[in-house]
């Protein structure tokens, strides 16, 4: 039998925000609420645990070395938990400023998983321009998915170009927030 108590918080903690978001995602997907409707939750449910995988198969890839990347992995996990839990209380639609301040923050918190991973491979320097550089295209890419997935065949498509744009923009911001703090912290 295994001693469950030999696992750090950092770990249960990442384990909670895993089961959380595949939990949200299935109730999403398959409860009929309206506010799942048109917000392709299937796609949802398809695509965000692989991307709450993506550190763990790396680490198992790489021979699993000491020092798991638990503040990367779940600085990865939780927007993608935070757009869920979003839509599971109705914010997107009864909060007007919600889309928004999720841009900021969950691309702060998703490029400062890879500040975490950077920062200590690299300049403070490099640090803030691979950070940013990262949240601009996965910005980019995001704004694209959310088109193929449910814009352009839905009312939202006469202002999604504005949205769009603000939506990138927001998502830099919050990238560049990362990278200073992860760049220019004091560093031990």
């Amino acid at each position: 039998m295994t001693n469950l108590g030999k696992y750090s918080a950092a770990f249960w903690l990442d384990i909670a925000v895993k089961a959380a978001l595949v939990c949200l995602l299935a109730f999403g997907a398959f409860s009929g609420l309206q506010q799942f409707e048109g917000k392709a939750f299937v796609w949802r449910l398809a695509t965000y645990p692989i991307a709450a995988l993506i550190i763990p198969v790396i680490w198992a890839v790489r021979g699993r070395k000491p020092g798991y990347l638990y503040a990367a992995d779940i600085l990865l996990t939780l927007p993608f938990l935070i757009d869920t839990v979003g839509n599971a209380l109705d914010f997107y639609d009864a909060i007007e400023w919600w889309d928004d301040a999720n841009h900021l923050v969950n691309w702060a918190l998703l490029s400062g998983a890879m500040g975490a991973i950077w920062r200590p491979r690299f300049s403070s320097w490099t640090t803030l321009g691979l950070v940013v550089g990262f949240g601009a295209a996965t910005a980019i890419l995001w704004e694209i998915a959310e088109y193929l997935a449910f814009i352009r065949n839905s009312p939202e498509l006469a202002t999604a170009y504005q949205d769009t744009l603000g939506d990138m923009a927001l998502g830099l911001a919050g990238s560049f927030l990362a990278g200073l703090g992860f760049g220019f912290a004091p560093r031990r």
